[in-house]
């Protein structure tokens, strides 16, 4: 029922345990979740940024394109080391070249760390505000289907972006609505503000 969006910008759990609430989340279930979103954003978005964590990313059909985050000094631990790099699995046309914007870099190096904010695996603000912008333009409107506690709404509003988000566990929907709405109650002054758009809470 959402019909078209200009952008998916979206991190899904990544299947290694963690503890959502709702989601019980293993590779198999990953993996459903998977088979259920990723043809839909390949549909109805102009284009999808993906980030999908290493150890789950063969899940996934093959992108376009595999963009990537860096964290020189590590974020972790792996099987072979210290884990400094994720991919960023890319659907679609970029919207710089469709525009005739010209070439943009394909990885992020980001080493601040996500505030605590009541979510398990919240992402860095700078790290949303820079895959936001580089998955759409300013008036664009932005899907995040696991919206967590609201990162990729923040990114969005503050960058003059619309914003759709959907989170089925309440208590980190509630976060989100708390931190996109104070993005929105302080715009930056050299940002043009999003156009109200139709308000719907989906649990």
């Amino acid at each position: 029922t959402l019909g078209k969006v200009d952008a998916v910008v979206t991190d899904p759990p990544y299947g290694i345990g963690l503890e959502y609430g709702a989601f019980i989340d293993t590779e198999e279930n990953v993996k459903s979740l998977v088979r259920t979103f990723v043809p839909w954003c390949i549909e109805n978005a102009t284009r999808t940024l993906i980030t999908s964590g290493n150890q789950c990313q063969h899940l996934y059909p093959r992108p376009k394109w595999t963009l990537a985050w860096v964290t020189p000094a590590g974020a972790g631990s792996g099987p072979w080391g210290f884990s400094c790099w994720q991919p960023i699995l890319a659907y679609g046309s970029c919207p710089y070249l469709a525009s005739g914007k010209g070439r943009r870099s394909d990885i992020f190096v980001h080493t601040e760390t996500s505030e605590k904010n009541g979510h398990p695996c919240p992402k860095p603000i700078n790290f949303m505000n820079k895959l936001v912008e580089r998955a759409s333009l300013v008036g664009q409107t932005v899907l995040d289907p696991f919206l967590g506690s609201g990162t990729t709404g923040v990114a969005a509003v503050k960058l003059g972006r619309k914003f759709i988000g959907i989170e089925i566990e309440p208590k980190y929907f509630d976060i989100a609505c708390r931190r996109i709405q104070a993005a929105l109650d302080a715009p930056d002054m050299f940002v043009e503000k999003p156009k109200p758009a139709k308000q719907e809470a989906m649990l």
